[in-house]
């Protein structure tokens, strides 16, 4: 019987080597955008919140690495996210590719900037 995780580290250490070193990658890039950021988990996923409020969530599917919920954005940023929007709210990006890094923290610093308390966003 297996145990969910109750850390990002338990989270983590479920998987094989490539795919925990590639959560790793996307948690760094999340977490730099994120000021002050806390990670828990939450539905069996690990979470970054912001402000006392849950901002984004990542995890490790079967062929992707989800962000969710990831809200309609800008127009430039939405046009470079069409090919990875598998559903309302949700970005995958693919095991076989390399992460876009630098649109992955683009995409969350859009999040930061839509839901972080008014007045402590960066800009």
């Amino acid at each position: 019987m297996s145990v969910a995780a109750t850390t990002v580290e338990e989270y983590l250490a479920a998987f094989p080597p490539e795919r925990r070193e590639r959560l790793e990658e996307v948690r760094r890039l999340i977490l730099a955008a994120v000021p002050d950021a806390e990670e828990r988990i939450r539905y069996g996923m690990p979470a970054v919140m912001l402000g006392g409020r849950y901002a984004i969530h990542w995890a490790g599917w079967k062929t992707h690495v989800g962000l969710h919920p990831v809200p309609r954005l800008s127009p430039e940023l939405e046009h470079e996210l069409a090919a990875l929007r598998t559903g309302k709210d949700t970005v995958a990006l693919p095991w076989n590719r390399e992460p876009p890094a630098e649109l992955v923290s683009r995409v969350a610093e859009a999040i930061v900037e839509l839901r972080a308390p008014e007045g402590t966003a960066p800009h």
